[in-house]
């Protein structure tokens, strides 16, 4: 398809946000990967902003020149776009590939999409506190709020990328479409799971181990409370080697570090109001800015 201005994109596609930066870059094969794996269409969407930055320039330009600017940033955006689906039909020939050129806000069309996407690729420019203020207003704005499934990937492919997906289980009905995307984008992708599950005692909070030996007892209830909450899964996805996980701790201390031998980790997120909010989507947003492997931020309520 030819780029466009309208921000339109078809219901169900794989959606990618792509500036040209060499993390874009990975979530672009990423994405245009999973698209073809699940055979679904592939948006690529740029956005020609200029975001809160552009304020002073456009403060200083005339009409025409507004234009001008306008046309510019658009006709790059374009360009862009057209390497990028060059590169896609060269990896995955065949993929349905749409270009959306928009200059709105891409905060607010990112998020406004991820109802209808099936899911949404971005790119992490790095970690920790510095770097993340480039990860930054875009990605980790849309994986705070999205409707619908955020996969944040990093710049440089995971040493892991071939290990394992991991998956949060929390026990509740709100991490199942998390558990649902894990197994699934395991099964397609041919990698190993391990479901985790992390449980705070105060009894063992000091000790250094972490992970629960299996013969461990007194401890039937929280395995069966995982085991529950992923049995639907090994129906659907017997294929999938998984592996059930029980850990004491903080619950994003333990995903970041699981995400040092995976290639992606799955996290759930809830918004039930502000307090709920601070308890449970900053473990999501914690583990985007501090885990090494992509991340997946699945909220409750995705279908």
């Amino acid at each position: 398809m030819s780029p466009t201005s309208s921000p339109a994109i078809t219901p169900g596609s794989i959606v990618v946000g792509i500036d040209g930066s060499a993390s874009s870059t990975r979530a672009l094969d990423w994405a245009a990967r999973q698209a073809a794996l699940e055979h679904r269409p592939l948006a690529l969407l740029h956005a020609a902003h200029l975001g809160g930055a552009g304020e002073t320039l456009w403060d200083g330009l005339q009409g025409a020149e507004v234009g001008r600017v306008l046309d510019d940033l658009t006709r790059s955006g374009q360009e862009l776009l057209a390497a990028s689906a060059d590169r896609v039909r060269q990896q995955e020939p065949g993929l349905e590939v749409q270009e959306v050129v928009t200059t709105d806000d891409p905060r607010e069309l990112l998020l406004g999409g991820t109802a209808t996407a099936a899911m949404t690729v971005l790119g992490s420019r790095g970690l920790g506190p510095v770097k993340s203020l480039l990860l930054g207003s875009v990605s980790l704005a849309v994986s705070k709020h999205a409707a619908g499934p955020v996969v944040i990937v990093r710049e440089t492919e995971p040493e892991a990328a071939h290990g394992r997906v991991v998956v949060e289980v929390d026990g509740t009905a709100d991490s199942l479409p998390a558990i649902e995307l894990a197994y699934r984008t395991a099964a397609f992708r041919g990698l190993p799971l391990t479901a985790l599950h992390v449980f705070w005692d105060a009894v063992h909070h000091d000790s250094e181990e972490h992970v629960v030996a299996e013969d461990e007892e007194g401890l039937g209830d929280v395995r069966a409370l995982l085991s529950e909450a992923v049995a639907g899964m090994q129906e659907q996805y017997p294929e999938v080697e998984d592996r059930l996980v029980l850990e004491r701790g903080f619950r994003d201390r333990q995903l970041i570090r699981a995400g040092e031998t995976a290639a992606l980790v799955v996290v759930g997120a809830r918004h039930r109001g502000r307090v709920d909010d601070f308890l449970h989507a900053s473990v999501a947003a914690t583990v985007v800015e501090h885990a090494r492997c992509d991340v997946a931020v699945v909220p409750a309520g995705t279908p």
